[in-house]
C-alpha cells in the first residue's frame, strides 16, 4: 500500500493528467492519512466553491482507504518527532504524523513536498508532482 500526501491528492482533485495517471499505473492499493482527510476537507470549507469542492472531495474518498490513527502510529510520530527536534529538524506536526503513518502502514509516501519530507532518513518517498 503507498500513502499520498495532501497536495498529490490536491493536484488529483485538480486534473492534474500527470498525477492521474501515475495513480492509474500504480499498482498497489492507495491509501491516505486522516489528517490528509482533514486537510481536504479545511481547504474545501475556505474555498470559494465549498459544496462543488465537498462532493469532490467525499467523491475522491471513495477510492482511497482512509488510515486512522493508532497506538503504532503515534509511537513512531513521538520518535520521530523527538530525533527531528534533537537535530534542529524541525517539521510540523501533522507531516510527522503523515511520515509516521506511512512508516507503519505503507511501502512508501507519494508527495511533492520532498524537501520537508528528506529529512526523515528512514522514509521511502516518491513525488509525482514534479
Amino acid at each position: 500500500m503507498i500513502l499520498l500526501d495532501t497536495d498529490v491528492c490536491v493536484e488529483i482533485l485538480r486534473g492534474n493528467e500527470n498525477v492521474v495517471q501515475k495513480r492509474k499505473k500504480e499498482n498497489d492499493s492507495i491509501a491516505i492519512s486522516f489528517l490528509t482527510e482533514g486537510e481536504l476537507f479545511y481547504g474545501a470549507y475556505k474555498s470559494e466553491k465549498i459544496e462543488n469542492n465537498l462532493i469532490q472531495i467525499e467523491k475522491f474518498l471513495l477510492t482511497v482507504k482512509t488510515i486512522q490513527s493508532d497506538y503504532d502510529i503515534m509511537k513512531i510520530f513521538g520518535g520521530l518527532k523527538s530525533k527531528l527536534i534533537k537535530n534542529n529538524l524541525l517539521l510540523p506536526d501533522a507531516d510527522i504524523i503523515i511520515a509516521a503513518t506511512s512508516l507503519s502502514k505503507c511501502k512508501k509516501l507519494v508527495t511533492g513536498n520532498i524537501n520537508h519530507f528528506k529529512r526523515i532518513d528512514e522514509l521511502k518517498i516518491e513525488n509525482w508532482i514534479r
